[in-house]
Formats: C-alpha cells, structure tokens, sequence
C-alpha cells in the first residue's frame, strides 16, 4: 500500500519573501547614489546593503524602514516587487522626512534635498539647542555652504574667522575650509542651510 503525498497548493508555493535587494537596488541606482551614499543616510552598513542587493540577506522591519526613509518612499513601495507610478506631486511628511541627530552636540539637521541630489546640491533644516553647534572639517575643495538664519541666534566661524547672523541674515562661505555653526543665544536656533559642491 503506497503512501499519497499531500499535494502543495499553488497558493502556498506562491508565498515567498519578495526581492526586496532588486529594488533596493533600482531606486538607489535611480537616485544616482553609490553604497556609500545610502549607507551614511540610512545608517545602514555598506557590508548589509551589498548583501540586502545581493539577495544575501533580508532587511529587518526597523532597517527596511530606514531605507525607504532615506530614499524617500513608503515601506511599502520598497517591498513591492511592481514599480509603482509616479506622482507628479511628491509629498514627503514631516515624520518622513531623513534626519541626522546629533544630540550628543545639540544639533538636528533635517535632510529636506532629494537623496539623487547627495554630493552635488543639498539642503537641510538645522536646529540647534542652546550651546548647541555643528562642527565640520574641511570638504570637498570648492565645496561652498549658504546659511540663512530663521529664529535665534548663531554664530559662523570659518577658519578662525568669527561672524555673528541676524535673524533673516544668509552667510556665504567656502566649506572647503574648518567651519563651525554654534547657538550663542538662550534659545532654540533655526536655519536652512544649503551645501553646493563644485
């Protein structure tokens, strides 16, 4: 007497993890952004990247979201295997928005530039705490920043050099040298700051 094997329905064959590295992949190229690039925004290893590409290794629900955060798409669209239309109006909310915290010196800088943009023009929201400041080395040579300040008060250095922002004010300087933004009021500070490299 033979035994019947039970018969797989093709519903359950059906069901596997969808190939997340494919269009991980997809939308990072489409971004014109290397590993690198993805990686520091995110805050995601280089090394789990390649192998989340590679179809290595699967993305846990805290990494996928900070992916689709920093390539500014809902979670879902990034574990759909279909390509999804685009919008002509993207509309990315505040809590979508890429954030570099840097509580640890009393800053927040807020990433409000598409990441394709990354290495050639972006733009942040800064917000620094009272004694806040956001120190930076020298970038790329011809790198230039633009500073306008919305509320508080803060003070540029570039070099040595030392300048004090009104509200309303905009700085212009070369961050191809050693600059730093520091609160030097009682208050929260705010300003938009935007980086071109040359």
């Amino acid at each position: 007497m033979s035994a019947t094997m039970p018969k797989i329905s093709n519903q359950s064959a059906a069901k596997t993890p969808p190939e997340v590295g494919a269009t991980l992949q997809r939308m990072r190229l489409e971004r014109g952004l290397t590993l690198e690039d993805l990686s520091r925004t995110a805050g995601v290893s280089k090394s789990m990247l390649s192998q989340i590409e590679r179809e290595k290794a699967n993305p846990t629900i805290a990494v996928a979201w900070r992916l689709a955060n920093a390539l500014g798409v809902d979670i879902a669209e990034l574990v759909s295997p279909e390509s999804k239309k685009i919008d002509p109006i993207r509309l990315l909310e505040a809590h979508e928005t890429p954030t570099l915290p840097g509580e640890h010196a009393g800053y927040i800088l807020r990433i409000l530039g598409p990441m394709e943009l990354a290495g050639k023009f972006e733009w942040y929201e800064l917000t620094l705490a009272p004694n806040g400041a956001l120190v930076s080395g020298s970038h790329d040579p011809g790198t230039t920043e633009h500073l306008t300040l919305l509320q508080g008060s803060v003070e540029l250095e570039v070099n040595s050099l030392k300048k004090k922002l009104k509200i309303g004010a905009t700085a212009r300087y070369a961050a191809d040298l050693p600059h730093a933004i520091r609160n030097c009021g009682k208050n929260e500070a705010k300003a938009l700051m935007v980086v071109i490299h040359r």
